[in-house]
């Protein structure tokens, strides 16, 4: 019987994450319909890394492998860019899922929003080696089914300096709030309001016909968290250098393949009980509509 009720709340989280993903992945559908019709222009692919070295502060030093997949719409109007992305992460047995019965399953979706200083007021912006500034606003949201079962729901606003380079090269200062979930203690966490930092980053290389993609974001310390420890400084960064696979096939940018790098230092803020940090290698493949 204890096994039969293990499984059966098994089979409710799993089911709610998975009910998660797919509305997730209907609103990013749809959102992408609709900012297509109303964008100048967009870009949509999919993506697919894997990784052995990941690490969750649940789970000690044992290393996670991750199989993750990823939706992504990035699209421009007049006034300014949308982007939105989510991640399907799906571990092993060494990232277990609440009640055992199998690795973990999250998703993790971020959805930003950049408005074009110059664009709206129709001045110049430009200075030094920044060529235009942006107000940036958005949004984290995600859902797992481990015994944390954390329910990230973030909020950042601030100005963006983006930087004259081949591509795009974007620094932006931000004020976070977070609310967040501890299933350990079965307690919803309100944390205090910081700073963040973040660095996004698309650099095409033609020389080698590739592109080295990422960001890194700096994360104040945020108050207590659920355990009631002092939260640290969180640095999560992920760089790819991507090979165009397509333009062998006379389709350039239509997909890659290549390598990526994960560091996850203090997630979720740090505490002295977390493993968390993570440093990870990846493949990476993406294909783009």
């Amino acid at each position: 019987m204890l096994a039969n009720h293990r499984k059966n709340i098994r089979i409710k989280t799993v089911s709610s994450v998975v009910k998660l993903c797919v509305t997730t992945a209907l609103l990013g559908g749809m959102a992408a319909s609709t900012l297509v019709r109303a964008s100048d222009w967009s870009d949509t692919s999919v993506g697919y890394r894997v990784g052995n070295n990941f690490r969750e502060p649940c789970c000690g030093t044992t290393d996670i492998h991750k199989d993750i997949f990823s939706f992504t719409h990035v699209s421009g109007y007049k006034y300014g860019i949308n982007f939105f992305t989510a991640d399907f992460l799906m571990s092993d047995n060494n990232d277990p899922a609440a009640n055992g019965g199998g690795g973990a399953q999250e998703v993790y979706a971020v959805y930003r929003h950049q408005l074009l200083l110059d664009k709206v007021t129709g001045n110049s912006f430009a200075f030094g080696p920044v060529k235009n500034m942006a107000i940036t606003a958005g949004f984290d949201l995600n859902a797992k089914d481990d015994a944390f079962a954390p329910r990230v729901r973030k909020f950042v606003i601030g100005p963006t300096f983006k930087f004259d380079v081949p591509g795009f090269f974007d620094v932006s200062l931000l004020y976070r709030t977070e609310q967040n979930h501890n299933g350990i203690v079965g307690t919803n966490v309100n944390f205090d309001a910081t700073y963040g930092v973040s660095l996004a980053w698309g650099i095409p290389l033609p020389g080698i016909n590739s592109k080295f993609d990422g960001f890194l974001d700096y994360i104040g310390p945020k108050g207590k968290d659920g355990f009631g420890f002092d939260t640290k400084a969180e640095t999560l960064a992920r760089a790819y250098l991507m090979y165009d696979v397509g333009h062998l096939a006379g389709k350039p940018g239509t997909f890659y393949a290549g390598v990526g790098y994960e560091y996850w230092n203090n997630k979720f803020g740090g505490n002295p009980n977390n493993y968390g940090n993570t440093s990870a290698p990846m493949l990476a493949l993406e294909a783009h509509f």
